[in-house]
């Protein structure tokens, strides 16, 4: 299957892609970044996704699907440069392979957009509403980005969508909201709670997207692995410390005194789970986690070991 991935250069998409190519796929990439040592085998075009550019990019490729993956989750982009990536390049990804008609896209967002708030449910379930633009403003854009693709199930019914609500992903790659959160060596958290934590190794998430590909899924699904762990069993297990802290202290104490710079709305966070129901997507796809809770923490752990020592704020 020809296969394109906008931003393809990013570290979770350049598993996806290596994914695709073990299994047969014919695969190219769009990212505004360059992909130093892609596999030669995938030409990397280095153009925005919002741009007309791209646009002939599909309409000489001629995908038969597109893998979207051009969203930007890391909060210290500007608000609205984020809603220009996330929303207006989600837009144009949806509306370019509706025009030249690509068969499927797949649309990889994030379980956060369920929101952790006090009285949520412990597994969210698909038909649930979007909680986190409340409690989290920050995480708007990406939102935004879902439901927009999540109409395309209706607006658009020539493509065979599927919007995919995937947990924290975990791993060699050290990339990701946990794995950033995670790479100090003294992790804040709020005192008197210990949320569960849900995740999966980056190459068990590059493995449910590729199924998702193959089983042409059309509807909304979460996607998740092993059963989440309390977030301080998370920390010791990567070999840090987790620093109990009372909630007004730790608001100052963002970006300071080794601490993670993080926006005060995350500690919601911190203090309450985002567990989702990942019951449909297994049963759509027949997917199985390979790495276990373990195996992910210590991957996650010998990686972050591996790297420079400057790596990880002490």
């Amino acid at each position: 299957m020809r296969v394109l991935v906008p931003g393809a250069s990013g570290m979770l998409a350049r598993e996806v892609v290596r994914e695709l190519l073990a299994r047969g796929h014919e695969v190219q990439g769009i990212d505004a970044r360059p992909w130093p040592g892609a596999p030669a085998e995938v030409p990397i075009h280095v153009v925005d996704v919002r741009k007309r550019a791209a646009e002939d990019i599909i309409r000489h490729f001629r995908p038969e699907a597109v893998i979207h993956m051009a969203t930007v989750t890391h909060l210290r982009e500007k608000s609205e440069d984020r809603y220009r990536i996330n929303l207006g390049g989600t837009r144009a990804v949806f509306e370019y392979a509706n025009a030249h008609g690509v068969g499927q896209v797949i649309f990889v967002g994030r379980h956060t957009f369920y929101g952790a708030y006090p009285d949520a449910p412990l597994y969210h379930t698909e038909d649930e509403p979007p909680m986190a633009a409340h409690s989290f403003p920050e995480l708007a854009d990406l939102i935004a980005a879902d439901l927009y693709a999540s109409t395309a199930l209706w607006r658009m019914p020539n493509l065979k969508t599927s919007v995919l609500r995937i947990c924290y992903t975990l791993g060699p790659a050290r990339h990701g909201t946990l794995a950033a959160f995670l790479r100090f060596h003294r992790v804040p958290t709020v005192l008197g709670f210990d949320p569960l934590f849900q995740f999966m190794h980056d190459h068990d998430v590059a493995r449910a997207i590729a199924q998702c590909l193959e089983a042409k899924l059309h509807g909304v699904y979460n996607v998740a692995g092993p059963p989440p762990l309390p977030l301080s069993t998370i920390i010791r297990g990567v070999g840090h410390q987790p620093i109990p802290m009372p909630e007004p202290l730790l608001r100052l104490a963002f970006g300071r005194l080794g601490f993670p710079s993080l926006p005060p709305a995350a500690i919601a966070h911190l203090k309450y789970p985002i567990v989702v129901d990942a019951t449909s997507f297994r049963k759509a796809t027949g997917f199985e986690h390979r790495k276990d809770e373990g195996q992910t923490i210590e991957a996650f752990r010998k990686s972050l070991r591996e790297s420079s020592p400057r790596s990880v704020v002490s």
